[in-house]
């Protein structure tokens, strides 16, 4: 089944992966896209990809600000592994998975021990440390067209470019160098045989061949020659013509042909990461008319050295990326167990100390102990509640659950939730709610998590001043088609170098009162939605949390295209 991968590299959505299939996949800002962007300069229906006869084709839905691919605005663009998608600020890497032979390179290489018919002789050798100028050309070239240094420098300069190109897939990385290495030195089959990460061996990894050449012909690798290249470290060009038993006197040449292969090491830094092995072939036919044999040359396994220099630095830099992501997941995973341990642990003493406040009043027979305690073990009943569904929805990814429904309704089961927390203290709950709010598609449950958690952190602001106050209000603008709800208090505010960490995840300012996910979850909710949370906070104190989302009618939104690009790019 056709199958692709979509990376934000950059953007809001750093980091998220999409996986796609044959089915119309929609791009945009609006909930109801299969791919939401976060972004605001997206436009809520931004473009589309549609799947048809193998091939991925990106259009453009006229948007605001246009499409772009690799760098150039198109309508419509025939996608391939490695493009890199822009929409807006959002920048993604485009992988078909479909075309991934990577699992099919062994089928595709002989490995021939020194008991095999391929009898490969080293006729050239160049240490890889005391490569010669890539300027120095051979003296003689029979056939094949002279190559400039600016030639090899160019080469050089696209394979480095390949090398730095944002991708997921080591395969891909190395398949785009070997393309490119095919054509430097006019191989016709090549191949990387590449050190596993976790142990020494070299197995092969990927596989190339120039136009014309038979794809289910087997590229015979010799093992001699690997090893030879892989333990004195040295570049080596091999030929069969003068060694092989195929044309001793009693055959003919004709019968046979001549191939000659050159296998260079990947060096690294610290270590060898692989050989990359190409051949060519002078076919009988060719020959017996007359032909002159096809050879590579001293300056050809020079630039192969520089190629799997460079190559060797491209799998190193891939795989220490690799480290660094994992070490990263690592410590997000150690922090969230750190963090919510603590919260746990926090939560179940409050248990603790109202189950013993209620069995000293079952004992002693007096019923305010036993509803002092059953308070106590209710309200860390709801905090382990609240942690749980804050767990889980900032876990996962999801499409928004659109009803039509009133906003001041949620917002007045907010307040309904609250009135627990501040019966016991002087603080004041008001509400100021339009009167003017349109019906619109939202998900009310989530929307009301969101809220609910930005009041609550209002709430526990102001609960030591005798005079604390919270207020809650809706609005909505018709200009723009906004929805808000802005919550402020009259707390201590929070410090300007505070404030634009307050959403990062498990960052609190209540200490051990705050488990740091609670703002973080109502602004992923708020995403969901195509908005977002900002607050002001001035000096002389208080805070203001504005919740701000597009409205959503039942009617589907027009299409945007002011300023739409006016190019046509070629779909292929």
């Amino acid at each position: 089944m056709a199958k692709a991968t979509l990376l934000v590299l950059q953007g809001v959505d750093q980091g998220k992966r999409a996986t796609i299939g044959p089915q119309t996949v929609s791009l945009g800002r609006g909930p109801q896209n299969t791919l939401r962007i976060l972004d605001t300069e997206v436009s809520r229906n931004h473009a589309e990809i549609l799947y048809a006869d193998g091939t991925w084709t990106l259009h453009d839905l006229e948007s605001s600000n246009g499409s772009f691919v690799n760098g150039q605005s198109i309508r419509s663009y025939a996608l391939r592994t490695g493009d890199q998608l822009q929409i807006g600020r959002t920048i993604m890497l485009f992988s078909d998975s479909t075309s991934n032979e990577t699992s099919q390179i062994a089928d595709r290489i002989d490995l021939l021990s020194a008991d095999d018919p391929d009898r490969s002789q080293i006729v050239g050798t160049l240490a890889s440390a005391e490569g010669k100028p890539l300027s120095r050309q051979a003296s003689v070239s029979r056939i094949s067209p002279v190559v400039t240094a600016d030639d090899n420098l160019q080469t050089l300069y696209r394979i480095s470019e390949e090398a730095v190109r944002a991708t997921d897939s080591l395969d891909l990385l190395l398949q785009r160098v070997l393309d490119l290495t095919i054509d430097a030195v006019s191989a016709d089959r090549a191949c990387m045989l590449v050190a596993e990460s976790r142990s020494d061996r070299i197995l092969p990894r990927v596989f190339s061949h120039r136009p014309g050449v038979n794809p289910n012909e087997r590229m015979p690798v010799s093992t001699s020659i690997v090893n030879y290249v892989i333990a004195q470290g040295e570049g080596v060009w091999t030929s069969d013509a003068l060694h092989d038993s195929r044309f001793d006197a009693g055959q003919s040449i004709v019968q046979a042909g001549i191939r000659e292969a050159m296998c260079v090491p990947m060096q690294g830094r610290y270590e060898l990461m692989g050989v990359i092995y190409v051949d060519i072939t002078s076919p009988a036919d060719y020959l017996l008319k007359g032909g002159a044999p096809r050879t590579f040359r001293e300056e050809l396994l020079t630039l192969l050295l520089a190629i799997g220099r460079q190559s060797a630095l491209a799998v190193e830099n891939f795989r220490y990326q690799e480290a660094l992501v994992t070490a990263e997941r690592l410590a997000a995973v150690g922090q969230a167990i750190a963090s919510l341990s603590h919260d746990i642990k926090n939560i179940l003493q409050g248990v603790r100390g109202g189950s013993y406040l209620i069995d000293m009043g079952l004992n002693e027979g007096k019923e305010d102990l036993i509803r002092k305690g059953w308070t106590i073990v209710e309200r860390n009943q709801d905090r382990i509640y609240g942690l749980v569904m804050d767990m889980l929805t900032y876990s996962k990814e999801r499409q928004p659950a659109l009803q039509e429904s009133n906003l001041n309704s949620v917002v007045e089961e907010v307040s309904r939730l609250i009135e627990g927390r501040v019966t016991d203290q002087p603080t004041k709950v008001e509400m100021d709610l339009s009167e003017d709010l349109p019906l619109s598609l939202f998900d009310p449950d989530g929307v009301l998590r969101a809220i609910l958690n930005v009041a609550t952190n209002a709430i526990d602001a102001v609960e030591e001043s005798d005079d604390g106050r919270v207020v809650i209000a809706t609005r909505f603008d018709p200009n723009s088609e906004l929805l808000s709800v802005i919550v402020t208090d009259n707390g201590p505010g929070i410090p300007a170098n505070e404030q634009k960490h307050i959403f990062d995840l498990f960052e609190s300012t209540k200490g051990s009162r705050g488990t740091g996910l609670g703002l973080a979850v109502s602004q992923k909710i708020m995403q969901e939605h195509g908005g977002e949370i900002s607050v002001a906070s001035p000096e002389a104190g208080g805070c203001e949390f504005r919740l701000t989302w597009p409205r959503i009618s039942d009617d589907p939104a027009p299409l945007e295209h002011t300023n739409a690009p006016t190019s046509n790019e070629p779909t292929s």
